[in-house]
């Protein structure tokens, strides 16, 4: 079920398209980060309870799959946010790579 990045993105757009259809108020860059505010904590709720730092009875069924979920929340916002600014995300990233490629090169590692 492998897909490129820029297939990803593209079913996210058709996703937001359909929730644009049911939202109170369309999205700007706010609502966007708002909502990736709020997945990056869900995010992190996860990790405290796969890392064992909630008091809770037993195991947590489907914590990995949940950790999963909130993982590619995170990055759907993310798209999001790029999608708003018109960042081609996937250029950013590789150059953000490059960038440290060369400085960790400058720093002889």
């Amino acid at each position: 079920m492998s897909r490129t990045f820029q297939e990803m993105e593209k079913m996210y757009e058709e996703v937001v398209k359909r929730f644009n259809k049911i939202e109170l108020r369309a999205w700007n860059a706010e609502g966007a980060m708002i909502e990736l505010s709020k997945q990056v904590g869900e995010l992190a709720k996860q990790v405290m309870i796969k890392e064992r730092y909630y008091a809770l009875e037993g195991e947590v069924p489907d914590v990995d799959e949940r950790l999963g979920n909130e993982m590619a929340d995170v990055v759907a916002q993310v798209m999001r946010l790029a999608d708003f600014y018109k960042i081609d995300l996937e250029k950013a990233f590789i150059e953000a790579r490059e960038d440290e490629d060369r400085y960790l090169k400058s720093r002889g590692v």
